[in-house]
């Protein structure tokens, strides 16, 4: 027979908190914002434990439904995960303000932090740092690679899809775009004539644990903003497109459209509309533009920022504002006297237009595409789209690598040094289990120790 003290905690856990204001929401979601390190895993991890565990905002099974609703769009689906329970909590204001406060710390952060690597990067310090830091980042691609692949190679067909996708970017260098649509055909297709091999599942099942009765419980009916309406849609698309369109006219119109400013609006537009998979799955592609094309910056800051995205808080995609700052700030915007407020423009026009897309499709497309969850016409090409992001992964690894392990080229020295930090790594994240900040802050320390000592 269970003791009074566990027979009032299992009374007390069948009465549903009482109900969240908007504004306690807000302190929530803005100590989220500065806590939110190890990437979509720990951050949707996080949220689980606070919101789900804790708190009881939302039962285990919403959370799940939610969070398969946003697995299924492009964009970082742990911030959209955040506008979803905002949205259903507090109606259109509380997903912005989730949305808004899960990425404002880290673009304020990522913008002092650029500034003081492009400022100071040749200072023994910073580049002793970041000597360890690359070798993990390299790593963590690698494991990237490992845990997607994992859970989505689950047959022969997937398998090639995979390895088609890692020879058309590594060998022919395809466009990642080209890429993606040609695995929603194959889907699309492969759903129709083969679909079980198309049925890999989410890769996050959901659970019958029951953490005590939540405000948005199994059963709670949906509110009334959650219900499809033709005329609530057409204004949530009609206010994105106007908030897309009103800052790009104004670009165009006052730069030109081949002017830095402009470009960056454009190109990480696009850039947002393919972020399937998560932020590794386009950093090839903002890889082939923002340094193969545009010339924003170089191979070695584009590894730097992606470890500098890693250590902070907030979505991984935010590197897109590393890569902003470091493209003004070069190309002096502003003139040679302005180059912070030049990089710190630039920045915050990236962000802009690459999380616009995301409360766009959170706000809008809910119920639409909750009700097409189950359907193998909608899914079977999202399942080829996964399969094909592990090679694109494996191709970034792979890059990540040579410039690593081969500062120099291949026509220059092996870095030992680099390559034995490379493999602690993948040890502590493979064998150990250890998360992101850890291995970067310890291969960080390293860095700087063989800086200051060797």
């Amino acid at each position: 027979m269970d003791s009074p003290k566990q027979q009032l905690q299992q009374f007390s856990s069948n009465i549903p908190p009482v109900q969240v204001t908007l504004k306690q929401a807000f302190w929530y979601w803005l100590k989220l914002g500065f806590i939110s390190f190890g990437g979509p895993a720990g951050q949707i991890a996080i949220m689980h434990q606070d919101l789900v565990e804790r708190k009881r905002w939302i039962s285990e099974r919403r959370f799940l439904h939610a969070l398969n609703y946003c697995m299924m769009l492009p964009g970082p689906e742990a911030q959209q995960l955040a506008v979803y329970i905002g949205w259903l909590m507090h109606r259109t204001w509380g997903g912005i303000i989730a949305g808004l406060l899960f990425v404002l710390p880290s673009l304020f952060i990522l913008i002092a932090l650029s500034w003081v690597y492009i400022a100071f990067g040749d200072v023994s310090l910073v580049a002793g740092l970041f000597y360890g830091i690359k070798p993990a980042v390299t790593a963590i691609v690698v494991q990237a690679a490992y845990r997607l692949g994992s859970r989505t190679l689950k047959n022969n067909w997937l398998w090639a899809i995979a390895a088609a996708s890692f020879v058309a970017i590594f060998t022919l260098n395809i466009p990642f775009p080209v890429i993606v649509a040609s695995a929603a055909l194959i889907g699309y297709v492969g759903g129709r004539i083969m679909p079980e091999s198309f049925k890999t599942g989410g890769g996050h099942k959901g659970t019958n644990i029951s953490y005590g009765a939540s405000l948005i419980d199994d059963h709670t009916a949906k509110p009334e903003h959650a219900h499809f309406s033709w005329s609530r849609l057409l204004i949530v698309i009609t206010t994105g497109g106007v908030l897309w369109s009103l800052p790009m006219a104004l670009l165009t119109i006052n730069y030109g459209w081949d002017h830095t400013l402009t470009q960056m609006g454009w190109f990480f537009t696009k850039a947002a509309l393919l972020t399937f998979g998560g932020a590794y799955a386009v950093l090839p592609y903002i890889y082939q533009g923002a340094v193969g094309f545009y010339g924003w910056l170089t191979p070695t800051q584009m590894i730097d920022g992606l470890a500098l995205g890693e250590a902070t808080p907030g979505p991984l995609i935010m590197v897109v504002a590393f890569v902003a700052f470091i493209g003004g700030y070069v190309k002096a915007l502003f003139g040679p006297d302005m180059l912070f407020l030049a990089g710190t423009v630039a920045a915050v026009l990236v962000v802009w237009f690459t999380f616009l897309p995301s409360f766009i499709f959170i706000l809008a497309g809910g119920p639409l595409v909750e009700s097409t969850h189950n359907d193998l016409k909608f899914t079977a090409p999202l399942t080829a789209i996964s399969v094909a992001v592990v090679g694109v992964i494996i191709n970034l690894a792979l890059f990540f690598g040579y410039h690593v392990l081969w500062p120099q080229g291949f026509s220059g020295n092996f870095d030992w040094i680099s390559a034995i930090i490379a493999l602690m790594a993948l040890i502590a994240l493979f064998r150990f289990k250890r998360n992101v900040i850890e291995v970067i802050a310890v291969c960080a320390i390293a860095g700087l120790f063989l800086e200051i000592f060797i």
